[in-house]
């Protein structure tokens, strides 16, 4: 096992790495910016190197910086978390050039999967449910105009690299294909350095499905079963539940199998997510994989006990996984609220600013993922989510309620927040029944403002 571990990100998921490593007898090392001097989960780290201002450019995507880091406290090995280079294959490639082990999948399985034409193309091979679409980038319009037509609109234009809803376009008609292409283009290269972009079939009911997976140095690989991920704004996702509501038990089977033998195939080791579309006839198909923890991952510790983060740390320092898919079992229900310092009422502006009051909620099931306090200033740099809530309880039903209750308890301020965005979402009846998809959210949106109007 690592002795020192350099955490290369900030704020809650920082937090929750630090914890897991202390719990395995690992220092942490923390770099930040100075943006996030004083920031809570600092204190909590046995190091804390400076590495540059507060744009992210300047600091957290610093690769040099991060190695030099590294370097000075003598960590052995290098988390990079979520967001910034987590899914950075140079960023990979780098740290094992450089002596450190990268906590997450190799550079070549992080290519394999992390590019969604690669990865597309190895689905096809191991079974797993893809799309009809574009085989590859898109060289020449006139080859994805024809591949449009064939497969019928409306389509999706999606960029190879990174994710986040940048570098997608909806064409429901050739001329919205031409046009969507090229600001797809410039809109990945402007985020990822990378313009290469294709086009797959578009659902228009389609719910979010994803499914958790882990592998480890030694060709093993389990899934841990899905979440429901379909209450999104702008391809942003703010609440996930485990597991996904009313899904055919033999269909889930069957998908997080399929995504268990993608991850055997690439040779992946760590925590990897793969994301599907799921259609009104439970039809599955894949969108692309994460090279990453995720954002969501508590949904799936609290449903089967298994610690994401720690095992992600232990197989990187070449264990085996300690469990097999026999060993894996669903245990009640859990859902995830993202609390963002943002205010709904006026476009989802991003509230920077000084935390004066701070009151978390507890409670059985109840936790709090957060590197938030009262005290705490959010800087204007960086994404606005301050926290996470999870609930567990026995059934979908109580852990709405429970859900709901917490919410209510949970106190932030002045700074506006999406705490009384959820206790809407939470009633919304579609949301209740289960039948919920991608896009109510923004349906809802528009009729409340319709509303509001009138």
């Amino acid at each position: 096992m690592f002795k020192r571990v350099l955490i290369a990100n900030r704020g809650e998921i920082a937090l929750r790495i630090i914890r897991a490593c202390h719990e395995l007898g690992i220092e942490a090392v923390c770099v930040y910016s100075s943006a996030d001097k004083g920031g809570p989960w600092l204190e909590q780290a046995d190091r804390a190197i400076c590495i540059g201002p507060g744009p992210s450019k300047e600091s957290y995507l610093k690769i040099e910086r991060i190695i030099a880091a590294a370097e000075v406290s003598h960590a052995e090995a290098i988390h990079p978390g979520y967001g910034f280079l987590s899914e950075n294959a140079h960023f990979a490639e780098v740290c094992r050039a450089s002596g450190f082990e990268f906590i997450g999948p190799s550079p070549e399985a992080m290519n394999a999967l992390g590019d969604k034409v690669n990865c597309k193309r190895l689905a096809r091979k191991t079974g797993t449910p893809v799309f009809p679409g574009t085989e590859d980038a898109i060289e020449d319009i006139e080859e994805a105009v024809k591949v449009a037509a064939e497969i019928q609109y409306p389509v999706i234009v999606k960029a190879r690299a990174g994710g986040g809803g940048r570098g997608m376009r909806i064409a429901r008609d050739e001329a919205e294909l031409r046009t969507g292409i090229e600001a797809a283009r410039q809109e990945a290269a402007a985020a990822f350095g990378d313009g290469g972009v294709y086009v797959e079939k578009f659902l228009e009911n389609a719910r979010h499905f994803e499914v958790q997976t882990i592998g480890d140095k030694h060709g093993h690989a389990v899934h841990l079963y899905e979440r429901d991920c379909s209450s999104q704004r702008r391809h942003q996702k703010l609440i996930e539940e485990a597991p996904a509501p009313g899904v055919d038990p033999k269909k889930r089977d069957r998908v997080c199998e399929s995504a268990a033998t993608l991850i055997r195939e690439a040779k992946y080791s760590g925590a990897a997510t793969v994301e599907f579309l799921m259609d009104r006839h439970q039809n599955f198909y894949m969108l692309e994989v994460n090279t990453r923890v995720q954002v969501e991952h508590p949904v799936t510790e609290m449903i089967t006990g298994v610690d994401i983060v720690k095992t992600g740390i232990r197989v990187a320092a070449g264990e085996e996984l300690p469990f097999t898919q026999k060993d894996i079992h669903i245990n009640g229900h859990a859902i995830e609220v993202r609390i963002n310092a943002e205010d709904p009422d006026r476009g989802f502006m991003p509230q920077a600013g000084l935390i004066e009051t701070y009151a978390a909620p507890g409670g059985p099931g109840v936790r709090i993922d957060s590197h938030a306090r009262a005290g705490y200033r959010i800087p204007p740099n960086y994404d606005s989510m301050i926290g996470k809530l999870i609930v567990h309880a026995p059934d979908r039903a109580t852990c709405i309620e429970r859900l709901k209750g917490a919410l209510r308890e949970f106190k932030i301020g002045p700074v506006k927040t999406t705490i009384p965005l959820h206790l809407k979402l939470l009633d919304h009846p579609d949301f209740r029944a289960g039948s919920h998809d991608i896009h109510y959210v923004e349906r809802w949106l528009k009729e409340i403002a319709v509303t509001a109007k009138a």
